[in-house]
């Protein structure tokens, strides 16, 4: 949802000379700019390591929905896959910017009852202390995408039809999909004046770029 639109940002940019791709599937999709990896195991990347060499940015963005997967699947998605990612990372490309897809909650105290909130916070923390030259963590709320898809629950369908009317009463617990892309693209690309965006400061972001 937000993977996909960041990369349709960085290949129309002309600022950007090469866009590396770390993908379970082959997408169908060819462009002069774009190296596409296909790879299966985000617990190790020793096998594709040469590709993460002299990488000047990186966009982090997977995640899985609370409830589609047990808690330990739901740990190592958010927690263990961004650890050793972003340790292989740093050991080939140190002076990486590194933007991490969040989520409104996160504690970084890692004492939260609710597993999001808990396991968000602990990759929070990992990252922060990797000491990237720049890391810049994103917390959306209910993030609502502008592109049509299949909802993953009952729920998500819902706000889907309720957004027209949660936008007006409830403006601070949603962003569209684009508003974050583009706020995480420009800031990475831009650089930021804060670590930690928060989903009113996504909304508020004045796009450069």
């Amino acid at each position: 949802m937000i993977g996909q639109l960041i990369l349709q940002q960085c290949l129309k940019h002309e600022d950007v000379q090469k866009v590396t791709t770390i993908t379970r599937r082959q997408s169908g999709f060819a462009h002069p700019k774009l190296v596409e990896i296909v790879h299966n195991d985000f617990m190790d990347y020793a096998v594709i390591a040469d590709s993460l060499k002299n990488q000047d940015l990186c966009f982090f963005c997977i995640g899985v929905y609370t409830g589609q997967v047990s808690r330990e699947v739901f740990r190592k998605i958010t927690v263990d896959y961004t650890r050793a990612f972003a340790q292989e990372l740093a050991a080939h490309s140190p002076d990486v910017t590194f933007c991490f897809l969040s989520g409104q909650g996160a504690d970084q105290s890692e004492k939260s009852l609710i597993m999001f909130a808990k396991d968000k916070g602990i990759a929070e923390n990992f990252l922060l202390s990797r000491r990237f030259n720049r890391t810049y963590i994103f917390r959306p709320a209910y993030i609502y995408p502008v592109t049509p898809r299949k909802e993953p629950n009952f729920s998500y369908r819902l706000m889907r039809i309720l957004y027209p009317l949660v936008v007006i009463l409830y403006p601070a617990v949603v962003v569209t999909s684009e508003v974050l892309a583009n706020a995480m693209f420009d800031i990475g690309m831009n650089g930021g004046s804060k670590t930690i965006y928060e989903n009113k400061d996504i909304r508020q972001h004045k796009t450069l770029v």
